[in-house]
């Protein structure tokens, strides 16, 4: 349960801002010299120094929309309701546990407001948007308040905007409504393509897609077909932007359209088919993340009964291997006998006895060079909770770069799973001499303090956190 908001003193650039957040005071105002016998006192008192902040938190300045980087500069609005948040339920249990916030002090003429009502409508932007956030040594949290500001803030994580190379050629509108079209389309986030996906509306363009598509520029190019935009179902495409149109349609008949747009552009059949339920999103999830890191296309069935769309895709495909998500109560054994038989190629199911394990076994999964194949230490990893197919979705970009790793799934606020604790321990790094040359894991998390909870984050970087073990013999 979060914490209601609470007044607080000044945040110390030297000190964690979740630590002791309830006895943070003023600091005392600066003392002046005793004057000499002869000075006349003065009429006006001398007005109060500006602290400096500490040179090791000085960035330089973030170019791009002024309106976006002025939001970030009150990211520490977020910082401090999170360590609320921290600091309460640690009182109940093991202070010890609570990570500590990083803080970031941006210095850029756009940031020197006077007015506190526009510091109010920059912390609010920054909310909105749901930039990376919080923190901690092996996590980094994206924690917008609806998947449309998180799928903005994975955007703008992969593409930053700051230079041509820096921005896609083109992105993806997806409506928010459309969780099955917006895993489909994950696989335009992979190469040659590279567009990452935004969420958008039939009546508009949200706000915070409106900002980030200003700060990512998409203008189209040839390996996007000369599209600034590929826009799934019924959603606006912004004014003057070019749109490669995916028709309105159930989950199966837009996966195949989106898989038939992924071989046009890309010129060339994918090495493997990625079959999800329609009806069970949370094994169905996972395959987001694969599909933006592999350019593997999507395809959608019910429990027990194959569409005939995706029956037509597949024998456009036919001969590529097929890798099923889920169990019998996802995708039924009849089937997977039914896509054998139309794909003319073997089918493999990839599953467990619920989304997390189910989750676990795809990173885990490896076969004839299909799947993360990930088993031991130094990756990266994206976690999602288990209801939220449309945070899956956003989160792809972070799948298909910097540090490439799957998806994971939580299906509680406040506690970690036992099966995913346990992969994380398994794939823990360690070291015996020497710590900057080990492996690192790092974590992602995307969803607000409700979907995943502070303290949770915290177990998670205890886990993923580099260990010293054996002898320094």
């Amino acid at each position: 349960m979060e914490a209601a908001p609470v007044a607080l003193g000044r945040v110390s650039a030297d000190r964690p801002i979740n630590a002791d957040v309830e006895g943070q005071q003023d600091p005392p105002e600066p003392v002046e010299e005793p004057k000499k016998a002869e000075e006349k006192p003065k009429e006006a008192p001398r007005e109060k120094p500006t602290p400096k902040p500490a040179p090791a938190r000085r960035r330089p300045g973030i170019p791009g929309p002024i309106k976006l980087v002025t939001a970030l500069v009150l990211l520490a609005v977020g910082f401090i309701v999170l360590a609320i948040t921290l600091g309460n339920g640690s009182k109940k249990s093991d202070e010890s546990a609570a990570p500590s916030a990083t803080t970031a002090t941006v210095t850029s003429e756009a940031t020197d407001q006077s007015s506190s009502d526009d510091e109010s409508a920059d912390a609010g932007s920054a909310e909105e948007l749901g930039y990376p956030s919080f923190a901690t040594s092996n996590t980094t949290r994206i924690g917008g308040p609806d998947p449309a500001s998180n799928a903005a803030a994975a955007a703008l994580a992969v593409f930053p905007g700051t230079s041509e190379k820096q921005r896609p050629l083109a992105v993806t509108l997806v409506d928010s409504e459309d969780w099955a079209g917006a895993l489909a389309a994950a696989v335009l986030m992979a190469e040659p393509i590279r567009a990452p996906l935004l969420y958008g509306e039939a009546e508009g363009v949200p706000d915070v897609t409106a900002e980030a598509l200003d700060t990512l520029q998409p203008h189209g190019g040839a390996t996007s077909g000369g599209e600034a935009v590929f826009a799934v179902g019924d959603v606006q495409v912004p004014k003057g932007m070019s749109a490669a149109k995916v028709a309105p349609g159930d989950a199966a008949t837009e996966a195949a359209a989106i898989a038939r747009l992924r071989d046009r552009i890309a010129g060339s059949k994918p090495d493997a088919i990625i079959l999800a339920s329609s009806s069970e999103p949370a094994f169905a999830a996972p395959a987001a993340a694969y599909a933006a890191r592999s350019g593997d296309p999507i395809l959608f069935t019910d429990a027990k009964e194959l569409p005939q769309e995706t029956v037509a895709a597949l024998r456009r495909e036919e001969g590529i291997p097929v890798y099923a998500l889920g169990p019998g109560s996802a995708i039924s054994g009849k089937v997977l006998k039914e896509v054998e038989g139309v794909a003319g190629a073997e089918v493999t199911r990839i599953s467990g006895d619920n989304p997390v394990a189910a989750a676990i076994a795809f990173a885990r999964f490896d076969e004839g060079g299909f799947g993360w194949h990930v088993t031991d230490p130094g990756h990266g990893f994206v976690l999602v909770r288990s209801d939220s197919p449309q945070e899956a979705a956003a989160a792809a970009p972070l799948s298909a770069s910097g540090t490439w790793g799957p998806l994971l799934l939580t299906d509680s606020a406040d506690t970690l799973p036992s099966e995913l604790r346990g992969y994380f321990l398994d794939v823990k790094p360690g070291y015996t001499t020497d710590p900057t040359r080990a492996f690192y894991n790092h974590v992602w998390i995307v969803g607000d303090a409700g979907q995943i909870s502070v303290g949770q984050q915290a177990e998670v970087n205890e886990v993923a956190e580099l260990a010293k073990i054996g002898s320094e013999e």
